[in-house]
């Protein structure tokens, strides 16, 4: 079983506490269609497990076959630095297969971003460095496809249906707190 390479740190995306008694890391892809169907499971799985459960978002861009998926992820981390990274990260899901420089526009206009200093931001690349560095730890912790899981630092390889994960969850809670 492949563990996380890069432990969670207050450098990462985290929805919840971070000392929730389970951590859910997820590498993902914003065009990636199985990361699109993962989206609503993993709010599903945070409403149902609430304060038990706190959410890790890494960037996993698999853009040799999503074009999109580095400039969406980019301009996720440019929200971030707006303090409205989860924001952009659900309109970004919601919107998937709208992906491209127009949307990223009129959700920055949504969100009261600076959508001229976004796109040049996107254009420019300025996120890069970040995107690459979670890819780079995705890639030493296994990864290689999205969506990936990481459940307390373990890789969950089984489905990423809301029973599997919902269950897996469960047997880490068990094992940290019998």
């Amino acid at each position: 079983m492949s563990k996380l390479s890069i432990p969670v740190s207050a450098q990462d995306h985290i929805q919840g506490d971070t000392a929730a008694e389970c951590v859910l890391v997820e590498y993902g892809d914003y065009q990636c269609p199985s990361c699109g169907q993962a989206y609503p499971i993993v709010k599903k799985l945070q409403k149902h497990f609430g304060v038990r459960l706190s959410f890790v978002f890494r960037n996993f861009p698999l853009s040799q076959i999503h074009p999109w998926a580095e400039p969406a992820a980019e301009a996720a981390e440019f929200s971030a630095d707006h303090g409205k990274f989860w924001q952009m990260h659900d309109l970004l899901y919601e919107n998937q297969k709208r992906l491209g420089e127009a949307l990223f526009a009129e959700l920055a206009g949504s969100l009261d971003l600076p959508s001229a200093e976004m796109a040049t931001a996107t254009a420019e690349q300025k996120y890069q460095e970040r995107v690459q560095g979670d890819f780079m730890g995705g890639a030493r912790s296994g990864v290689n496809g999205t969506p990936t899981f990481f459940i307390n630092g373990k890789r969950h390889n089984g489905s990423y249906d809301f029973a599997s994960l919902s269950d897996a969850i469960e047997r880490a809670l068990k094992v940290t707190f019998g």
